[in-house]
């Protein structure tokens, strides 16, 4: 937007750099260019200022398809001045030399005619193309047919107008149809979700049944190598009992050869000792044999007296002692006739 300062009888005007001024004056062009600064006479002048900026212009056209089904069409169109002389002359940019504001609506004149050309663009091509082929690549085929149509537009170029670009967001067909159209998608998708759900639920049953096989395996398995267990501990005590048994015979084995051994050797030596107290014992018996009967007496009676610890009573009848007596007188008799006869 300029800015105009009045200094009567003069004014100044400065142009704003994203714009195009122009001085007239007696209904020539005085003065023209991007950014300038002008001293002009209010009363005789007259203004204008194009903007040279790049605009956008939104749009959202509603059409029909090929089979009557209503679409919708959204995008936006960038376009900027060319020549800001001829769009001058073309469309009114005058500006009100009091306040510097445009004293028409260029701008919104732009945005009509770009829009009903776009429009008319668009209504072209969705009237020759079905509702499922605009969803599938309408975007781009909008955004190409509405850009090269007003590229190559005739009287855009005539009127100094040049498009920069046009973006198309959005071709969608009406809500309900929309959602028509959704719903095969929709239960497609959720047709695959149900099968991976169900895929899932049987594999978790199939790893459950892995599982539970698995772990019957392990458990038939473990009584397997119990059982081995049982059976080696079962050989094992076996085998400590064969072995406590057949050292317990070699233990029997070996005391029994001890003792018969100890016995054979106590009773070779009884057998000795015997052998020589008997052989005693007979030379004793044979000594005895040649003494007479009182000497055999008296050692009996001296063998009694050792063995016999205490005498409580003697009783010396003179039938027991006539009979010792007359044999002692008899005893002694020889005895001294013995000894005579060996003094001589």
């Amino acid at each position: 937007m300029a800015h105009i300062r009045h200094f009567p009888p003069v004014a100044h005007v400065r142009g704003a750099a994203s714009s195009h001024l122009i001085l007239w004056k007696g209904g020539r062009l005085r003065r023209s260019g991007r950014g300038i600064s002008v001293w002009f006479q209010p009363l005789s002048a007259n203004l204008a200022e194009v903007p040279l900026d790049d605009r956008e212009l939104a749009f959202l056209f509603h059409a029909r398809t090929a089979d009557f089904q209503d679409a919708v069409c959204q995008g936006v169109i960038t376009y900027r001045v060319g020549d800001p002389v001829t769009l001058a002359s073309r469309i009114d940019f005058g500006l009100d030399l009091a306040t510097g504001a445009y004293v028409e609506t260029p701008l919104e004149q732009i945005s009509d005619r770009l829009s009903q050309m776009a429009q008319q663009l668009v209504w072209r091509l969705v009237a020759e193309a079905t509702l499922a082929s605009l969803m599938t690549d309408g975007v781009e085929r909008i955004r190409k047919a509405v850009s090269e149509g007003l590229t190559g537009n005739a009287d855009l170029a005539a009127m100094g107008l040049e498009v920069v670009s046009v973006r198309i967001s959005e071709v969608a067909p009406d809500s309900v149809v929309e959602k028509a159209l959704q719903t095969p998608a929709r239960e497609a998708i959720q047709q695959r979700a149900d099968e991976a759900t169900f895929a899932r639920r049987a594999l978790a049953v199939e790893k459950e049944r892995a599982i539970a096989e698995y772990e019957l395996q392990n458990r038939i398995e473990l009584a397997r190598r119990q059982s081995q267990l049982v059976e080696q501990e079962g050989l094992n005590e076996r085998r400590r009992a064969e072995e406590a048994a057949a050292a317990a015979r070699i233990e029997a084995e070996g005391s029994a050869d001890r003792t018969r051994i100890a016995a054979a050797a106590s009773a070779e030596s009884l057998h000795a000792v015997e052998g020589e107290r008997v052989a005693l014992e007979k030379e004793r018996v044979a000594a005895y044999g040649s003494l007479p009967p009182t000497a055999l007496l008296a050692l009996a009676a001296r063998e009694f007296a050792e063995k016999i610890e205490r005498i409580e009573h003697v009783n010396l009848s003179p039938d027991l002692l006539a009979p010792f007596i007359a044999d002692l007188v008899a005893a002694g008799t020889e005895t001294l006739k013995a000894g005579g006869r060996g003094g001589k």
